[in-house]
């Protein structure tokens, strides 16, 4: 079997171990830069051109597409799917958990445990956001973040106005959501493939830093998880219509919050953290859905 992984640098830490998986399992590889690929659509049918050359000998793609070209990487992504080549994570549940704001909608339809968090299109004073929220300390976090960044913690009530008004006049938006004081700047990242959970780490942010993020500074360590977290990271996953998926969730007073559904979840923390060869759970899914 041929399997591409879809990645725009070789040397990330995911990128080499599924290839590594994929040998290590008999398969061919191949690593296409998605944003060189050529979408070519005619009466003929849809074909995709990398660097010169038509591919059409390809049996599966495991995307890894980066939050900045989610456009043109999903485009990719179902272009290979009109081609019926098998996509480990589907090009509209990319789009779907890229959105943060459509992504917590629905959770929340879903019954998925969540912070409060609320949404709005005015600043103004008549429309206090926070009355929706609660009391400050409040979490504000730009709709097009990733890995910490984006994400304040505004203290007071008056510095959370203030925030959301600076944003407003930069038609910048965000969302608000409370604060978990119990979570102690922690959280989980469940790692699940084709719905089950193949590893799970709990993250603590450096000292004085409320985000758990490992890019940021955080460490992490192998965690077991209790029958409510389990449950409630594999229905995150499910209402996501994720077969691959790092769901982040906090612990708190009132059992597990899901945070955000990831599409393209890094391996090199998991792995470490657990031991476990995620990136050799993610082949056996291809080969169970692939059959040559």
């Amino acid at each position: 079997m041929k399997i591409a992984v879809l990645s725009r640098n070789t040397k990330l830490y995911s990128t080499r171990r599924l290839i590594e998986a994929i040998e290590q399992k008999g398969h061919e590889s191949l690593v296409i830069d998605h944003l060189k690929c050529d979408i070519v659509m005619d009466d003929s049918g849809p074909v995709i051109y990398y660097k010169g050359d038509k591919l059409d000998t390809i049996d599966a793609v495991i995307p890894r597409i980066g939050a900045s070209v989610t456009f043109y990487g999903t485009a990719v992504v179902r272009q290979f799917e009109m081609m019926n080549v098998f996509t480990a994570v589907e090009s509209q549940a990319i789009t779907r958990s890229r959105d943060k704001l459509r992504s917590l909608q629905i959770l929340s339809r879903s019954g998925v445990r969540m912070p409060k968090t609320a949404f709005t299109n005015s600043s103004k004073e008549e429309n206090n956001i926070m009355n929706h929220i609660g009391q400050a300390p409040v979490v504000i976090k730009l709709l097009e973040g990733t890995q910490g960044l984006g994400v304040m913690l505004a203290e007071t009530e008056k510095a959370a106005k203030s925030v959301v008004e600076a944003f407003d006049s930069l038609k910048t938006r965000v969302i608000l959501q409370e604060f978990i004081k119990e979570a102690g700047g922690a959280d989980i990242r469940v790692f699940i493939v084709n719905g089950e959970i193949v590893g799970a780490m709990k993250r603590q942010g450096k000292e004085g830093e409320f985000r758990s993020n490992l890019h940021r500074g955080g460490h992490a360590n192998l965690i077991e998880l209790n029958a409510r977290e389990k449950e409630t990271a594999l229905k995150a996953a499910e209402c996501m219509g994720l077969a691959i998926a790092g769901v982040d969730m906090l612990q708190s007073e009132r059992g597990p919050l899901v945070l955000e559904v990831n599409s393209s979840p890094g391996l090199e923390g998991i792995e470490n953290a657990t031991g476990v060869d995620i990136a050799g759970k993610i082949v056996e899914y291809i080969e169970q859905k692939v059959t040559k």
